[in-house]
């Protein structure tokens, strides 16, 4: 049973929700999925403005996934998020390492000054939150594994597949079916993608999708 304070802070995240809808949002489904020697990430095309839907058709840049190097980001929640790291990522002034669970996190509290002062990122979030908010959630594809980075800088690396964005629960049910039966990352990162676009009204196909070789397979504890 939820107490109080559970109940209170659904609400709260409802209502952040509620509120993106409001502007320009890719609420998005997002995937990674590492099997064998191979990593994926996969993502949808569609943007949403509230009831506005714009898609691939329409969006010259309805691609999701950033490249920076040898690794991949896919990005949820705020359509200006994508252009803002776009920009960061041109330039040295953060070191960027997707190379492992601390370097990512490293790499994203340096991002957030850089966020704060410069692109004008509010950082206000939950009146209890512990921390500023970084207001990104993001998956990482790299030759190292594969990483999920939330708003308040809390960075996973899973074993075998996640998916984030409003499409998320649908893509974690199709990639947990197949993920025994098929033997290829891109595969089953694409079920993943095709059914958060079937049942997410906030996403819709044709998806995009990079695979990378995995440098070394590599136990994951905790």
């Amino acid at each position: 049973m939820f107490d109080a304070s559970a109940r209170i802070y659904a609400l709260q995240r409802f209502q952040k929700q509620v509120n993106e809808l409001s502007s320009g949002v890719s609420m998005s489904t997002v995937v990674v999925v590492i099997k064998g020697a191979k990593v994926c990430i996969a993502a949808d095309s569609l943007t949403s403005f509230g009831d506005l839907r714009m898609g691939a058709d329409y969006e010259a840049g309805h691609d999701k996934i950033l490249v920076h190097d040898d690794s991949y980001l896919g990005i949820v929640g705020s359509a200006a998020h994508q252009l803002v790291m776009e920009s960061i990522l041109k330039q040295d002034e953060v070191k960027v390492d997707f190379s492992s669970r601390l370097a990512v996190f490293e790499t994203f509290r340096s991002l957030h000054p850089v966020l704060k002062d410069k692109y004008f990122l509010n950082a206000k979030d939950e009146d209890d939150d512990p921390y500023e908010s970084t207001q990104i959630d993001a998956l990482i594809a790299s030759p190292h594994g594969i990483f999920g980075v939330h708003s308040l800088r809390e960075v996973c690396e899973y074993k075998k597949f996640w998916a984030i964005g409003s499409g998320s629960e649908y893509a974690l049910g199709a990639m947990y079916a197949v993920y025994d039966m098929l033997d290829s990352a891109e595969e089953i990162a694409r079920a993943g993608i095709m059914a958060g676009a079937e049942f997410n009204n906030a996403s819709a196909m044709p998806l995009s999708s990079y695979t990378v070789d995995l440098v070394k397979l590599k136990s994951v504890t905790g």
